[in-house]
């Protein structure tokens, strides 16, 4: 009974292994925070990016005691997960819109038109084509898998976007590739709303699609892009448009960034409606009413400096995911289909979707091939698994991990050299870098 007792004091649970590492786990923390904040300026010039030091950090840090013994996975803790990617992708859009101040309009955003009505698309069917063929999936799982695909991530291309304005060389290449991320999250729902709907019938129907259009399609789209147009509007006018002894944007408080973001997204789901979409129109919105104020650079300075955070915490979790087995059962198939996704969907759907876009050969490769994959592609692989059945749910994290660690790698290397090639090749030929003028001409304007 002694003994007995005696071992179970000694036992070293998980809560006391947790207390006993407790300023390891405090400095590891403090300085995750310090690498995120000084590496952007260390390896602003190297064909480096932040996400591949962080999930370098995180894979590294969970392979060894007392990490090693938390190491997750996202099939055990789905709905955390889902969450999880589910903030920071909303912060993440609410700061690409305050970013863009270019208004929305047919040819000023005709690259931005084309990417998401031809390329997404594209890149659904034929990631539905290659994940039934290659990996043997069902219609509803190859769906869903496509649709988590089919969005590039806003929250991981910070090095091929917009930073403030388009005041640089290569804004519209950043400009592009800035409204893409920032619409197709949004566009991306409805096709997991179908690929939920269908595993749920057992296949497709009629009612299915039927109630597909209307409510997943028409209404939860409209409700997403009218909430984010008043919400939105609502409060610009009251940040800069209220009496100035009253003006919120003589407070400097970044907060209301935030504040935002969180009362657009909720109250566009209580709608129901796409809070994804409402957030990022509702930050165009605001930046719009601040034309040109300094204020919105504070509200952006937030967003962005929140999101770097909430950034290297998860890409910290993800690299623990690789050292906890995330890709241990990958096979010779996902490999081939992580790198058809990559090196061929992407820059050949990007590809057909600009044709006939008058812009440098380069800048429009670059377009087509930064398609990155990241945190959203993991939210929505996680909203699919908690709201409907699917099979091979295990080998499609799998599947997942690896595109967003090939991604990561192959894009945060790439990226450097190609945004300095870009420049050099605005300045060698005197090339304006605005984009006014994309869309292919008329045969007015050809004469």
């Amino acid at each position: 009974m002694v003994n007995s007792l005696s071992a179970s004091a000694g036992a070293i649970t998980p809560a006391s292994a947790l207390t006993d590492s407790y300023f390891v786990i405090i400095f590891a923390l403090g300085a995750m925070i310090l690498l995120t904040a000084w590496a952007p300026i260390i390896i602003k010039r190297l064909p480096l990016s932040l996400p591949i030091i962080c999930v370098a950090v995180g894979a590294t840090m969970f392979s060894v005691a007392p990490f090693s013994h938390w190491g997750p996975h996202p099939e055990n803790s789905p709905k955390l997960v889902e969450r999880a990617a589910e903030l920071i992708v909303i912060v993440s859009l609410m700061g690409a819109g305050l970013k863009i101040e270019r208004a929305m309009a047919w040819r000023s955003w005709y690259v931005t038109w084309r990417l998401l009505g031809i390329a997404m698309p594209l890149t659904i069917g034929l990631v539905i084509v290659l994940g039934q063929q290659l990996l043997g999936l069902g219609l509803a799982t190859a769906l869903l898998l496509a649709g988590s695909l089919a969005p590039t991530d806003p929250v991981l291309a910070g090095d091929v976007q917009i930073k403030h304005d388009e005041d640089e060389e290569e804004a519209e290449a950043k400009f592009a590739l800035t409204s893409e991320a920032g619409l197709n999250d949004a566009l991306a729902f409805p096709f997991i709303h179908l690929a939920i709907a269908i595993s749920a019938a057992g296949g497709i129907t009629q009612a299915v699609i039927t109630d597909w259009l209307l409510k997943d399609v028409l209404w939860k789209l409209g409700a997403g892009l009218g909430v984010g147009v008043v919400l939105g509007w609502l409060v610009g006018a009251i940040i800069y448009h209220l009496p100035s002894d009253t003006r919120l944007s003589r407070t400097g408080d970044g907060f209301i960034a935030l504040g935002a973001t969180l009362v657009v997204y909720t109250l566009t789901e209580f709608a129901p409606g796409y809070g994804f979409l409402a957030v990022f129109v509702a930050g165009l919105m605001i930046r719009r009413a601040a034309k040109g104020h300094d204020f919105n650079k504070k509200l952006h300075d937030f967003a962005d400096e929140l999101e770097r955070l909430l950034m290297m915490l998860l890409l910290l979790l993800f690299g623990g995911m690789l050292a906890s087995g995330l890709l241990a059962d990958i096979g010779w198939e996902e490999v081939l289909f992580a790198a058809v996704m990559l090196l061929v969907i992407r820059p050949l759907a990007g590809g057909i979707s600009l044709l006939g876009v008058k812009r440098p050969r380069l800048e429009l490769a670059i377009i087509s091939f930064f398609g990155i994959r990241g945190l959203g592609s993991v939210y929505y692989l996680s909203y699919g698994f908690n709201h409907g059945a699917f099979q091979s749910e295990y080998n499609l994290w799998g599947t997942l991990g690896l595109i967003i660690s090939a991604s990561i790698l192959m894009h945060g290397i790439l990226v450097t050299p190609a945004m300095e090639r870009l420049r050099q090749t605005y300045r060698a030929n005197g090339l304006p870098h605005s984009g006014d003028d994309v869309a292919p001409a008329g045969p007015e304007e050809r004469a």
